[in-house]
């Protein structure tokens, strides 16, 4: 992450003022956590901030969804009711953008995550979101996508329908209009 990746004191002050109040409203998220804990963590790595914030900007409106015992860091999903809109009708990875010959999309999700500083959601992270609420009704969310699967072309999306989460596969390089992912952040 580079050293210009940082908020002023204003945009901070804003960001954690709408984290603040995200988290309230959805304490079912966070049983146990507490808020104040959560902002000191935050403000103790300005960079993560940085990523947070584009989480934010693009739609994905970040959450706590839990904590690591073991590193003591709190752990951010994108909570929006569908995949976040600044970065849907992108494929897979830039492997993918690159084979594209023509109609290339804007970027793809593997690389978007890595500019932003965030990863993109395993299968299982997915579903532990789904634990949460009922997320990506109409759209769907490209996951993590294991190495043997990659390297044969295709990836792994995920989305919920009939109040049931479903995996399916597409060529890496396709693209919807509808289709984007969802990040996460360790603090």
């Amino acid at each position: 992450m580079k050293a210009s990746n940082q908020l002023n004191a204003s945009q901070t002050k804003e960001l954690l003022n709408i984290l603040q109040v995200r988290f309230e409203k959805n304490k079912n998220r966070h049983k146990g956590i507490e808020w104040v804990k959560v902002q000191a963590r935050l403000e103790a790595g300005p960079g993560r901030l940085w990523s947070l914030n584009e989480m934010e900007m693009t739609g994905g409106e970040p959450d706590v969804v839990g904590f690591d015992k073991k590193t003591g860091e709190y752990i951010f999903y994108d909570c929006a009711a569908e995949t976040p809109k600044g970065r849907r009708s992108i494929c897979y990875d830039p492997e993918a953008l690159a084979s594209r010959k023509e109609h290339k999309p804007a970027h793809s999700a593997i690389g978007m995550a890595t500019e932003m500083g965030i990863a993109i959601l395993s299968e299982a992270q997915y579903r532990e979101l789904q634990q949460l609420g009922a997320f990506d009704l109409k759209t769907s969310s490209w996951i993590l996508t294991p190495s043997p699967i990659r390297r044969l072309g295709g990836a792994l999306f995920c989305d919920r329908r009939y109040d049931t989460v479903f995996t399916y596969h597409n060529g890496a390089e396709s693209y919807y209009g509808v289709r984007g992912f969802r990040g996460m952040l360790s603090v």
